[in-house]
């Protein structure tokens, strides 16, 4: 039996970003970095947020379950990246791909479902600012944070189940450096039309639909805001919601192009640039964008860094 006719029944060989020696530890020095950074970002994030009883409103509120869902994240890939640069070599069981694989689903499309909640957040808080203290009440922020991370779960245990339904011939190897169902599809043995067309339909859901709360939201607020005669509400409209709409380009960007445009228009090393964006620095970014021009934030750690005995109190 030849090579390329042997099925993957022990697990997967993932190629990684390069087999430059050096590269490898410049990568994992790099990425560790960054790694760690993201870890302390979104963590601050969550500490101030508990601490700072003025950042107890529902856009913080959601802001932590980002945060969290980074850190679940980046926690589900970067580890086993580092340690496959710092060996040379990138092996994977079965059972790993598929727990990295519905973990990083799992919160990539909870995010998603994030993203546009905190969409429909400051819709209601800057064109119904009457109503907005009652329809967006504790009850309601936990029905819809539990909501993204229930769908995120669902939907990524469907879309493992089916992509692990189909054996996998040899030679066994990953052109990725982690294991996301479009790469792993590429190695099954049988016919996959109806599991990509299952998938796709999933990933359309997961993200357009809260893409399209996220532009039918900021429509209307856009129409608010320039329906404002105050110079002041139109700066605070536009700070609240530019860093939301950054976090939001960047992330959809990426989504959009790995799950939805056709892998036959797409190659291995865009696929893996593209990967690593979201992956590494993308969380990374998140906690940067949302705290580097927000006052509330830097107020609160201000205040932390002074009870902590960090900074002189004024």
């Amino acid at each position: 039996m030849g090579v390329d006719n042997l099925t993957c029944t022990t697990g997967f060989i993932l190629m990684g970003l390069s087999n430059d020696r050096e590269t490898q530890i410049l990568l994992f020095v790099l990425i560790l970095f960054i790694y760690s950074f993201t870890l302390v970002g979104n963590l601050g994030i969550i500490l101030l947020v508990q601490t700072d009883s003025h950042l107890h409103t529902p856009m913080y509120f959601f802001l932590t379950h980002l945060s969290s869902v980074e850190i679940c994240y980046v926690t589900s890939t970067i580890p086993q990246m580092l340690t496959h640069l710092l060996l040379g070599h990138g092996g994977v069981s079965l059972i790993q791909c598929a727990l990295q694989m519905y973990v990083a689903l799992a919160m990539g499309t909870a995010e998603a479902f994030l993203l546009g909640v905190m969409a429909y957040d400051r819709f209601l808080a800057i064109c119904r600012p009457l109503i907005y203290a009652t329809a967006m009440g504790r009850c309601r922020q936990l029905q819809l944070a539990s909501g993204c991370w229930v769908g995120g779960f669902c939907v990524a245990v469907v879309c493992v189940i089916i992509t692990f339904s189909h054996p996998f011939c040899g030679p066994c190897c990953v052109n990725h450096f982690i294991c996301e169902i479009p790469m792993v599809l590429k190695l099954a043995c049988d016919d996959t039309h109806t599991t990509e067309f299952i998938l796709f339909l999933f990933a359309s859901m997961d993200i357009l639909i809260p893409f399209s709360v996220i532009l039918i939201s900021y429509g209307l607020i856009l129409l608010s805001v320039f329906q404002m005669r105050s110079a002041t509400g139109l700066r605070k409209a536009f700070s609240t919601c530019g860093s939301h709409l950054a976090v939001v380009t960047l992330f959809y960007g990426t989504t959009t192009f790995t799950y939805i445009i056709p892998q036959s228009e797409r190659s291995p090393s865009n696929e893996k640039q593209i990967a690593v964006f979201y992956v590494v620095v993308t969380p990374l970014l998140n906690p940067i964008i949302y705290t580097l021009r927000n006052k509330d934030v830097h107020e609160a750690m201000a205040k932390l860094l002074r009870r902590l005995g960090f900074a002189k109190k004024s």
